[in-house]
């Protein structure tokens, strides 16, 4: 093997790798994170929660990616430490598909259809159909499908170079004294161990082990303790993920661990004292891609067979490990829980971050319409517990809001689809909207705390034009904060003839009230509370047809905000006149 031959399995390397990582960054965006919510909606059943965690590795190809979902469910709270050691058994299984997808390269056969399924034959056509969809589809969908096509292509083509690379190695002795060495069952565990810490990936690892059988010099007994070594490796993504984590979290990745572990274990036990009693020929037999595949695969099945019925064991081992510290002062706030879902964790799988971010902003216009309302309220009937908790809601919402803004920062920097972009985009312009709501929403505390302390009170003329005023205020509220929690963009373009309204109601009740001062049935000192109220009511309308836009604009081509809102409601549009008309029949000032 020349310096040549080195190079051409340095690339080979590279270029698997590299495929690797692409076919699962697109898988992940082709998901849009539905894999995720569906390990989320976890069923009670531990043989189900193996299967589900199974089928979403397979899918995605990478066990510790889902690994490290799974901590960061149990650290959010969505998943309990019992339920998720199911979804980790599984994960070991699932990632067996990506040997046997590898294992078609070793395919000898002058059969027509079975040539085909040989990467060299296959792996062409996918890259060409894959560039094809990258450079000239229009859909997100598409485009994801491409990139998993290149993906696989650059895996096989890699996995097929590197092969071709090492094959002269069969005649070095001191690769073959290496190997010879790594037949140990405590050395080879240690390399396959080490190897796949180090590129946190055992489907990776697999693979250059499988590349490696085509020298012929790797026999069964050098491939089982690799493999039984990759197994454990392949934890330390999970562990390094664990650290900062709630102790839940850590128990998880412990799981894993031990999981892992403990199956080696009794792996080795069982398999080698069978060897010393009945001597296994087959181990001195050199292995192909298709026997790693099997044997990596008989060790997963087999440990998550006898582990699961004492997966409670592992629970406790992990317990023990991460004992409670006895403080049950924990954050019992339950407004503030959706934000503990926001697991930097998730972060890695973008679209899965976007719909949890989503659910905060949620939560986030919930409560700013509840102070608004609860503010409204005070307006006629002041309460000073009911004015503490307006107070209380606006920090909830501040807290909110720098936290999910953050988060949504951080978020952006990921790579994700153009549709989560525009997601992401429209929150965060939507969440300041709702801080500022909740901010006009203390001003209108304190407009009725001045009314209140002062003992001063509206003639009851203002009083029912205000009364008229509140009722819309309240509606656009409503309206908005349901269209944005559904995204329901149909109900979307209803929201700015209200606004609208919204605005002449303001003018008429200003005017009004001028009219009043100078018949000298209204003091300036209620001017100047009426006026901060009308000026509060107007600019949360506001706020709520900024929301209505943004949501509306994240579907669109991304007109700036102006330019929408001029297209949105033209003098000649007869849905947005109508929606006016019957707006303003409702709230028709006495």
């Amino acid at each position: 093997m020349d310096f040549f031959d080195i190079l051409k399995m340095i690339g080979g390397l590279a270029l698997f790798l590299y495929g690797m990582e692409t076919m699962g960054k697109g898988l992940s965006q082709m998901s849009g994170g539905k894999l995720e919510r569906i390990l989320e909606k976890l069923t009670a059943s531990p043989w189900k929660a193996v299967l589900l965690g199974a089928g979403v590795t397979a899918v995605i190809q990478s066990s510790s990616a889902t690994t490290v979902m799974v901590v960061g469910f149990v650290n959010s709270g969505i998943m309990k430490l019992t339920q998720a050691v199911g979804i980790i058994m599984g994960a070991n299984i699932g990632t067996t598909i990506t040997s046997w997808i590898l294992s078609l390269s070793g395919i000898e056969s002058s059969n027509f259809f079975l040539q085909i399924l040989k990467p060299s034959s296959f792996s062409p056509v996918l890259a060409a159909v894959g560039i094809i969809l990258l450079m000239f589809a229009k859909g997100e969908k598409k485009k994801d499908a491409g990139m998993i096509l290149m993906g696989f292509a650059i895996l096989m083509t890699g996995m097929d170079t590197m092969s071709s690379a090492v094959k002269p190695l069969a005649d070095v002795p001191e690769f073959t004294g290496i190997l010879t060495m790594f037949s140990h069952p405590l050395l080879g565990m240690l390399g396959g161990a080490v190897l796949t810490a180090v590129i946190q990936s055992s489907s990776a690892s697999v693979g250059i082990l499988q590349a490696l059988c085509a020298t012929g010099a790797v026999s069964f007994g050098t491939a089982v303790p690799i493999i039984l070594g990759q197994n454990i490796g392949t934890c330390v993504t999970a562990v390094l993920s664990g650290i900062g984590a709630n102790r839940n979290a850590k128990r998880t990745a412990l799981v894993h661990l031990y999981f892992n572990l403990v199956g080696t274990l009794v792996f080795m036990t069982v398999f080698y004292g069978s060897n010393w009693l009945w001597q296994f020929d087959f181990l001195e037999n050199p292995v192909n891609a298709a026997g790693i595949a099997a044997v990596h695969t008989v060790f997963n099945l087999s440990a998550a067979i006898v582990l699961l019925p004492f997966s409670g064991l592992l629970v406790r081992l992990a317990c023990l490990t991460v004992p409670d510290s006895g403080n049950k002062s924990a954050d019992r706030d339950e407004d503030a829980k959706e934000l503990k879902l926001l697991d930097v964790r998730f972060l890695d799988t973008p679209g899965y971050a976007v719909e949890l971010s989503r659910l905060a902003a949620v939560k986030m216009v919930r409560l700013a319409r509840a102070a608004c309302a609860q503010s409204v309220e005070l307006l006629t009937d002041y309460q000073e517990e009911k004015a503490m908790d307006v107070e209380r809601l606006e920090e909830l919402v501040d807290h909110y809001e720098d936290a999910l803004g953050s988060y949504l920062v951080e978020l952006s920097r990921r790579d994700q689809s153009e549709r989560d972009s525009r997601t992401i985009s429209m929150l965060l312009h939507c969440i300041g909207d709702f801080e500022r709501i909740s901010d006009h929403a203390v001003n209108l505390m304190e407009s009725a705390k001045e009314l209140h302390q002062k003992r001063l009170g509206f003639s009851p003329k203002a009083e029912q034009e205000l009364r008229v005023f509140s009722g819309a205020l309240l509606e656009i509220l409503e309206r908005s904060a349901d269209v944005f929690e559904r995204e329901d963009l149909e109900g979307a373009v209803h929201i700015e003839p209200l606004e609208e309204l919204m605005d002449e109601l303001s003018r008429k009740l200003r005017k009004r009230h001028v009219e009043r001062l100078r018949m000298g049935e209204c003091t300036i000192e209620l001017g100047f509370v009426l006026s901060d109220l009308i000026t509060n009511y107007e600019r949360i309308s506001d706020h709520c047809s900024n929301t209505a836009i943004a949501l509306l604009q994240s579907q669109g081509d991304g007109q700036e905000a102006h330019e929408y809102t001029a297209g949105l409601h033209p003098e000649e549009d007869p849905e947005f006149q109508r929606d006016y008309r019957a707006y303003k029949e409702k709230y028709q000032l006495p």
